[in-house]
């Protein structure tokens, strides 16, 4: 094929090259996952995968990739760029950093970017970010007041020079961190993936004919732009908009407040208002809220576009520096998720008016809570247990059990967590009555049970959101029920670091989802199928839903006065 130097691609061909860039970084997540030693890469796929051009721009995300990961790639990269000019990079290297103001927002995630190289010139940049089993310090979770608590912290340098792995940065990790197999493996596995990204991007261009990826990257990210400013101006009304809500802290209620100005095709959002940081490990850098603003609008936008920098140009977002939202060193950002996912349902609820046909209720979000300790047969154990609770309900859509919104990380199945920790997973099981009742019915939460059977004490470190204030519904849907934590039946604190001992069980009781327009819309044939899947118990159905269900004779009326109370609510 002729060498492609050309400036425009038409749409057919703009198609099948960004499909298969798209395709590159996918097989660069599968040799990520398939290499690595954690769970947490190979089960859970907290991860992230990115192709770059030779301007640090992103033209493809793998699709399994984390949402929070869509605007840090590039950002990360120029970062690394300025420490490190691609002058001065040579085959062979590879860079890192895990510092939460550089890269993702916490010392867990580790980003590494691998130059390509083509008849001597740098012509991409492939990146990897997983999170990793433990990076030292007190561990994954809430309980640290500075940074200095939560382990190390890597400035950009160099993990490998020359295809060379730096030895002494490796002892040193593996000095400081309670799983080094794990952690050090799943560098490597970073590194692998990298080399093999870079490979198939060479066998791209070489396919193609391309000499330079320059010309493609401004197609693909032009195409994005366009794309997502004609559905700003098409999707979302012109006005100013605002919202607030109030966060379980440690100490009190955290609040989040944003102003949204749509323009014509631009948006920016603007979080003064927001509340200063705390001691403890729920700060969140900016680079983090400006990633789930953008993964925000882009879901009530433009959801089916491929991820690249071109989608993020006509958004911008603010913060005051100092705020919860632009958290600052020296503080903690360990959990950062268990405050920044809120960035999201504060951002629907004042797009409610703008675009109510595309909103969402509520989410009862993820969980995560960090165990450490030792294996029966005496190994180490530094690890994620991660449950969810429902998915919030849309317009024509009920919420759907147990989705771990605004994140998309998988389930560890029982066979295999047990296998790692020697714990055993007593029960999983849905929540009766726990998704807000809603014309549309919010996701429910479920129940599980996680039996010690190591011999020994385990420390468990919680990240819990959603157990003073609960997901909430939109459109007079009702809000879901709440997170609650317990040790052999006493309760906790969800974002408590805490001791299980040996035989002890600790159950997460993971919150409803919020409900979407009013219960008594519902039609009673799906109230029906509920109580007959155990969704919504009979009780439920005639409190909130004003239906009366018979099972037995397979009946769901709506007494008159209920039905009456329904309509005038609609007026």
């Amino acid at each position: 094929m002729a060498k492609r130097a050309r400036e425009s691609f038409d749409a057919v061909s703009l198609g099948i090259l960004w499909d298969r860039l798209i395709s590159i970084t996918d097989e660069i997540v599968s040799t990520l996952v398939r290499s690595s030693f954690s769970t947490i890469v190979s089960e859970s796929y907290d991860l992230s995968c990115v192709v770059l051009d030779a301007d640090a721009n992103s033209i493809a995300q793998g699709t399994m990739s984390v949402p929070i990961f869509i605007a840090s790639a590039p950002v990360t990269a120029r970062h690394m760029l300025d420490r490190f000019p691609a002058e001065t990079l040579k085959p062979g290297d590879v860079i890192f950093t895990n510092d939460p103001w550089l890269g993702t927002g916490h010392l867990f995630d580790v980003t590494l970017m691998r130059p390509v190289f083509r008849n001597g010139r740098i012509v991409a940049y492939t990146m990897s970010i997983t999170h990793l089993p433990d990076i030292g310090g007190i561990g994954f979770g809430s309980s640290a007041t500075e940074i200095y608590h939560e382990g190390l912290r890597f400035p950009i340098c160099k993990l490998a020079e020359e295809g060379r792995v730096d030895e002494r940065l490796i002892e040193i990790i593996r000095t400081n961190v309670r799983v080094p197999e794990q952690v050090v493996g799943d560098l490597m596995a970073n590194v692998a993936c990298n080399e093999v990204g870079g490979r198939q991007v060479l066998e791209f261009m070489d396919e193609y004919g391309i000499e330079d990826l320059g010309p493609l990257s401004r197609a693909i990210r032009e195409h994005a732009e366009r794309a997502m400013r004609d559905r700003i101006r098409t999707t979302l009304k012109p006005g100013t908009y605002r919202n607030k809500i109030e966060l379980e802290g440690l100490d009190g209620p955290i609040k989040f407040a944003v102003r949204i100005d749509i323009e014509d095709d631009r948006v920016h959002l603007d979080f003064d208002g927001t509340g200063p940081c705390v001691r403890a490990g729920i700060n969140v850098p900016f680079c983090y809220t400006r990633a789930m603003s953008l993964y925000s609008v882009k879901t009530l936008t433009l959801p089916t576009i491929p991820n690249n920098g071109g989608m993020a140009v006509p958004i911008t977002v603010s913060a005051p520096k100092g705020c919860i939202l632009d958290a600052q060193p020296p503080f903690a950002t360990g959990g950062r998720h268990a405050m920044g996912h809120f960035v999201v349902p504060l951002i629907y609820g004042a797009l409610a008016k703008a675009a109510p046909d595309r909103v969402q209720a509520d989410s009862g979000m993820m969980n995560l809570v960090t165990f450490q300790g030792r294996h029966r047969n005496g190994r180490g154990v530094s690890t994620i247990y991660f449950a969810a609770g429902g998915y919030g309900a849309l317009d024509g859509t009920d919420g759907v059990p147990t989705v771990p919104h605004p994140s998309n990380m998988a389930v560890v199945p029982v066979e295999i967590w047990e296998t790692i920790t020697s714990t055993t997973i007593e029960r999983k099981e849905l929540l009766t009555d726990s998704g807000g009742a809603g014309q549309w019915r919010g996701g429910m939460g479920q129940e599980v049970v996680v039996r010690n059977d190591s011999g020994s004490t385990m420390t468990l470190l919680g990240m819990g959101n959603r157990t003073q204030f609960p997901a909430r519904g939109l459109f007079k849907g009702q809000e879901g029920s709440m997170r609650v934590h317990a040790i052999d039946g006493t309760p906790i604190n969800a974002k408590a670091r805490v001791e299980l001992q040996a035989g002890a069980r600790l159950t997460v009781r993971e919150a409803g989802a919020g409900g979407f327009g009013d219960p008594l819309k519902r039609d009673p044939a799906r109230v029906l199928a509920d109580v007959r899947e155990g969704f919504v118990s009979p009780k439920a159905a005639l409190r909130d839903y004003g239906v009366k269900v018979d099972l037995k004779r397979g009946t769901a009326v709506r007494p008159a006065a209920k039905a009456g109370r329904g309509k005038a609510a609609a007026k």
